[in-house]
């Protein structure tokens, strides 16, 4: 039978192993959160600057076309400042997934419209339509998981990679592979950045851009299980056509399901946020 002693000199054995097994060079641990693998290598196809200043001239056309119709909520409009006090709290949080972030001129505008849409585009261009605060009558909580998902589309670079991959299927792999310097590509993000504000993302996109958005909610201190009463919202308020901000998305209750499936990952973040 093992002595007082012996157990004590195994458990700090023990203890000093773990401690080894961290501090060893190439140690690894689980993350905290959410897990949805690398970016795209089709991401590089394209470059970020150029994109991101393809992505700011849009929206200041946009903005300027929204002021020009009286669309465009001025910056003392209440639902703006509720907006953009959400972005401040999420934004400190993007950086983890995309470090290029911490560079970008964020903005949060909110455009007078039915339309049940929200979009965040590169280099964090954020905008709400009146249609989906005002339709839906979201909560905190369920703004700042739409939020959460359009900064998510933005930080995992999906429009990148459908540029990317739009790139691949024009030039052709054995171009491509030619393609040194950045004039060809260049040409290929004037000619698609035009499709910023309609771009389509996969069904894979949207479910990436729900798990993360989830977690950056979380991590900002609102209850990520917004998501479900959100996408409950939104089947109920779309039973016949889908509107434009659900075109490629995957079903409800596929959004649903994988939500639940993912709270336990995100809730401790949540707790913790909330007691800071």
């Amino acid at each position: 039978m093992p002595t007082p002693s012996s157990l004590r000199l195994r458990s700090l054995g023990l203890t000093c192993a773990l401690a080894c097994s961290l501090l060893l060079p190439g140690a690894t641990w689980a993350r905290e959160g959410v897990e949805v693998g690398k970016n795209s290598a089709f991401t590089k196809l394209v470059p970020a600057d150029q994109l991101e200043e393809s992505a700011t001239q849009q929206y200041r056309q946009m903005l300027t076309q929204a002021a020009e119709k009286r669309a465009l909520a001025p910056d003392n409009h209440p639902q703006v400042q509720r907006l953009r006090a959400i972005a401040r709290k999420i934004i400190p949080f993007a950086t983890e997934w995309n470090p290029r972030a911490a560079q970008w001129r964020w903005e949060v505008n909110l455009l007078g419209s039915n339309q049940i849409n929200a979009f965040c585009m590169p280099g964090g261009k954020i905008a709400f339509y009146t249609g989906i605060l005002d339709k839906l009558q979201l909560t905190d909580d369920e703004v700042a998981i739409v939020m959460g998902h359009e900064i998510a589309h933005a930080l995992r670079e999906h429009a990148r990679e459908r540029m990317g991959k739009n790139a691949a299927t024009s030039l052709g792999t054995n171009l491509l592979s030619q393609v040194l310097g950045l004039g060809q590509l260049g040409h290929t993000v004037t000619q698609y950045g035009a499709q910023l504000l309609t771009l389509q993302f996969s069904r894979e996109d949207e479910s990436e851009a729900d798990l993360v958005g989830m977690e950056l909610a979380a991590r900002a201190g609102y209850n990520p299980r917004a998501g479900v009463s959100l996408w409950r919202k939104m089947a109920a308020a779309n039973k016949n056509a889908p509107p434009q901000w659900l075109s490629t998305h995957p079903s409800s209750n596929t959004r649903i399901a994988e939500i639940e499936t993912n709270l336990p990952k995100v809730e401790p973040l949540y707790q913790r946020a909330r007691n800071r």
